[in-house]
C-alpha cells in the first residue's frame, strides 16, 4: 500500500454516529473498531466506543476517526489531526523523524496493541500528526 495522507478526528463519544453520517453522505466502506475489542486495554466506560474508523469513498476519500479515551484533551477546534499511514516503513520512519524533530511527542513512535507501529506528535507549529506503519 502507498503512504496516504488523510485527517483523523476526535470525538466525544459521538464517532460511529458521526461517521456512519458521513458515510451518508459521501458512500464508501466504513470499518470501526471499539476499544472493547482489545479486552483489558479499554478504558472504563469505553468498551463500546470507537478506538479507530476510517471511512474510504469511490472518489478516492479517506476520513477516519475515534472517540476520545479518558485523558486525552479535546478541545472543539483542535480535534482534528493529519494522519501518514502506510506499509513503507522507511518511508514513514523518515516523515516520523522530521516532524518530530522539536515537536512535542505525545506518543513515541513504538508498536502498539494493535500491531502496528504508531506515533504523535505536535510539530513546532501546532499541528498534531498521527502516523501508523500497517504490519510492523
Amino acid at each position: 500500500m502507498a503512504s496516504r495522507l488523510n485527517p483523523y478526528i476526535s470525538f466525544a463519544g459521538d464517532a460511529k454516529q458521526a461517521l456512519e453520517f458521513y458515510q451518508e453522505v459521501f458512500g464508501g466502506s466504513l470499518a470501526v473498531h471499539t476499544f472493547g475489542e482489545f479486552g483489558s486495554e479499554a478504558p472504563p466506560g469505553h468498551a463500546d466506543k470507537i478506538m479507530h474508523g476510517m471511512l474510504e469513498t469511490t472518489g478516492g476519500f479517506t476520513l477516519m476517526g475515534a472517540d476520545s479515551p479518558p485523558g486525552m484533551e479535546r478541545t472543539l477546534g483542535n480535534n482534528i489531526a493529519v494522519s501518514l499511514s502506510g506499509d513503507d516503513a522507511d518511508e514513514l520512519r523518515g516523515y516520523w523523524d522530521k516532524l518530530s524533530d522539536g515537536a512535542t511527542v505525545s506518543v513515541p513512535l513504538e508498536k502498539q496493541m494493535w500491531g502496528d507501529v504508531f506515533g504523535m506528535c505536535t510539530d513546532r507549529f501546532g499541528i498534531t500528526w498521527m502516523v501508523n506503519i500497517t504490519g510492523q
